[in-house]
């Protein structure tokens, strides 16, 4: 069978000029932006198939340290454009953070109440105490202390 061979088609139709490329499994199975058998290039460790939030702000930590963006691409297997995504949503997190208020009225009436019940919980375990060593005392036979009279 040459390559005229009735049934398979040499060129697109509707586009002479260019020609199909036979194409292997192997070469359709991987992306091409990442080396063959699961490895970053020129790297001995697997590249994961799912990043971590603590592994993407590692990257992100690395490029804003100085670090090429090219190599890291290139250590990681992942593309450039998704590593300056990854940190401009770093960078995005920390203003975020720089935005929250101490003034925010939710925050003071959380304050507020906490007090409140942590003052309330000191005068219940006072109470209790107080309570526990009562009991102790007329357990012993002692006699209960007497209460001067109300004027």
């Amino acid at each position: 069978m040459g390559p005229e061979a009735p049934g398979i088609l040499t060129s697109v139709p509707n586009r002479p000029n260019r020609t199909m490329k036979p194409t292997s499994i192997d070469s359709a199975a991987s992306p091409p932006h990442q080396p063959k058998g699961g490895e970053a290039a020129g790297s001995s460790r697997p590249v994961p198939k799912r990043w971590s939030v603590a592994r993407k702000a590692e990257v992100a930590i690395r490029l804003l340290k100085g670090e090429s963006l090219d190599a890291l691409a290139r250590e990681t297997g992942q593309p450039a454009a998704r590593i300056s995504e990854w940190r401009d949503r770093f960078l995005d997190g920390g203003e975020a953070a720089m935005k929250a208020r101490s003034d925010d009225p939710a925050q003071e009436a959380f304050a507020e109440e906490r007090q409140r019940l942590q003052a309330k919980v000191g005068q219940l375990s006072m109470e209790n105490e107080l309570l526990y060593e009562r009991c102790h005392k007329l357990e012993a036979g002692f006699p209960p202390a007497r209460r001067r009279p109300k004027r």
